[in-house]
Parts: C-alpha cells; structure tokens; sequence
C-alpha cells in the first residue's frame, strides 16, 4: 500500500507541476561537420576527426558516410581504417570547435538564459517562459536549428518534451538536421516503448544486466515493484523506475559542480611491468594530477582517488580507494591491487583520478 502511494503521490507532482517545455539540441557530427564546412574536399566522403595516429589514435568524431561502414567514436583508428579503408583522418581543431560552440551558445542564450551544457556541442534549454513564437517550444527549436545552419553553415537536431531524459531521446529519433516532438500527452506511451538502452546514462554493461533479468522495455520497469527494483538494482533501479513512469524532476543545470580531477597517458609503446607503471605515475603522472588539483582545490581536499588502466585489447578497468587526502603512497598500493587483473597483458593507457568533496556526498538514497 505504501508504494501506491508513493506512485500517486509522484504523479500528484507531476499534476500540479507546471508542463516544463525542456529542448535537448544536439549538433549533428559536430567536429567532422566543421571539418567538411571549411574544407571542400571532404564533402560527402568518409571523414573522421581525431586518431592521426594510425598505431595509438582514437577517433573522435566522424560524419555520417564513415558511419555507414560502421566507424564511430572512440574506436581505435587502426580498426577505423580496416572498416574503411578510404577514410580520410584529420587531426582536430580544438581552438577552431571551443569557438563556434560559443557562437552556438550565444544563438541559445537569443532564447532564454536557462542553458546547461553538456558538451562543446549538446545543451539542454528550459523555454517554459520563452513568448518569443507564442510561447511554441517546437517553433523555437526550428528557429535556433535555423540560426544555427543561417549563421554558422551547419546543422543541429533537437528533441522537445515536457522532461529532460525524453528531451534527449527525442534529439536522436531524427538525425540529422532534425527534431522530435514528445507533447505531455504522449509521454507515457512514448516510454512505455522505449528500449530501456535507449535512455541516457544506461550504458553497455547496465544494459546487458537488465536484458538478462528480463528487462527490455520501460513498460517491463513500470510493471515491477518499486522494492524489488531498488533491492536488485540500487539507484540505478530508483531512477528507470521514475523514468519508466515518465518521472524527471531535475531542473536544467546552468552551473555545474566540478566532480573529478584526472591525468592519464597514453604510450608511444605498450608497457608491461609494475616497475614501468611505477615510474610514469611517480615521475609524471603524479606531480600533474597535484598541480591540476591545485588549481581547482587549494587545500586539496577529496574523498576518493584511484587508476585507471587501459591493455592492449583495449579493456578497460579502473580501480579506487577512498581518501580524504592526495597520497602518492596510496597510489602504490592501489597499483598492486590493479595489476592483479593484468593477467599478461600490456598496458596502453594509465591514468590517475581524484574525486572532489560534494554538497551531496552526504545525500542518502531515499525515495522520497
């Protein structure tokens, strides 16, 4: 009785709440589509961004006719090329990105100054109160899409919906240079089809989990109790259960709180012994992560720090400890401790970590 409860008593939120009008735009391969505006002898070829590096890169980014032999980011560029052999691979232009994604902030900010950037070239806005087009969210996201491609020379796609998870949902239902609409009144029926992989921040291996416990669709979520939900799954449970009643009660983020701090490397050539590793995080690695962490925080305060390990079949693994504060000694200790799942293999990529003391470290996960 005491979930029914909580069910209605979150849909009476949800009620008498005003309908927020929540736009997510998304630029449509942003650094690749850059590279393709300035330079005509890309145009309608396999490009990709990132990863000059045809033994140790990474791509990046990459347009759509790379996407179709099935490059995507974060895919080493050695296997890029093998899927593609015709690729073109160029490195990036961070300087040139950082300011066009001010100019596209700046066409955001025409609209209303409730803006949180995720990235270079992703945002969510809040135009609940935005008169400009008659108060239409679906008119105003085709004039900033329209903005952007009129003074800029490239496209954007954008989802509009009453909360923030669907607005993001919506932006990749019609790529590229597109944009989706998802009015109150369909939002429960839009989730109840929505593949729970489909919902952002479930990635590869939560996905997995919940397929092999028999869940696929939000409407498998919204059919299962709140507790056993919460028991078998933790937070993760407690926010795909308010999704999966089309439940998002976060607001849009216009400042946000620096969580981590971190360096990594990644070499030239593989490395292999504790010794190796030792040195690159005592001589290198280390002294960075102090200065950086100086920069941000002063008295160096944090509640966790750890590594993270890359091997040559590009597993990854990661590995922490909590510590309030920047230790070298305890780097050594969590190196042993990381090298154990090493099992022969050779190192590409070490890095360390810390993370940063939070106003919600605190927080305790509670229904209500």
């Amino acid at each position: 009785m005491l979930y029914c409860l909580s069910l209605q008593h979150w849909v009476f939120i949800v009620e008498e709440q005003k309908v927020r009008k929540i736009i997510h735009i998304d630029m449509d391969c942003f650094y690749a589509a850059i590279e393709m505006r300035d330079n005509v002898r890309y145009r309608n070829r396999p490009l990709a961004v990132g990863g000059h590096e045809q033994k140790r890169g990474v791509i990046s980014t990459c347009n759509y006719e790379a996407r179709q032999y099935g490059v995507h980011s974060a895919m080493p560029t050695k296997k890029a090329l093998q899927l593609c052999p015709k690729l073109i691979v160029v490195p990036g232009r961070m300087a040139v990105y950082k300011q066009v994604s001010q100019h596209i902030f700046e066409i955001f900010s025409r609209y209303t100054h409730k803006i949180e950037p995720l990235s270079l070239d992703e945002a969510y806005l809040d135009v609940t109160t935005c008169q400009l087009y008659h108060g239409s969210a679906t008119l105003i996201a085709k004039a900033i899409r329209s903005d952007i491609h009129n003074e800029l020379q490239l496209t954007a796609s954008a989802g509009i919906a009453p909360v923030k998870f669907l607005a993001k949902v919506a932006s990749d239902m019609n790529k590229p240079n597109g944009q989706m609409v998802i009015p109150p009144h369909k939002v429960q029926e839009t989730v109840d089809k929505l593949p729970l992989s489909k919902i952002p921040g479930i990635g590869k291996v939560t996905s997995e989990k919940l397929s092999k416990a028999g869940f696929h669709l939000c409407e498998d979520i919204k059919n299962t109790d709140y507790r056993d939900l919460l028991l078998r799954f933790g937070r993760t449970g407690q926010s795909l259960w308010k999704f999966s009643h089309g439940i998002d009660e976060r607001e849009i983020v216009t400042e946000r709180e620096r969580k981590s701090v971190g360096v990594e490397q990644t070499f030239a050539q593989d490395i292999l012994t504790y010794e190796q590793c030792w040195q690159m995080i005592e001589e290198r690695l280390f002294p960075e992560l102090e200065k950086r962490l100086e920069r941000v925080c002063p008295d160096k305060a944090i509640v966790k720090q750890g590594i993270k390990l890359k091997f040559a079949d590009f597993q990854l693994t990661t590995i922490e400890h909590t510590h309030n504060k920047l230790d070298l000694h305890c780097f050594k200790t969590l190196l042993h401790d990381i090298l154990k799942r090493q099992q022969g293999r050779k190192i590409r990529l070490l890095g360390l970590n810390v993370m940063l003391k939070s106003e919600l470290q605190n927080r305790q996960l509670s229904f209500f």
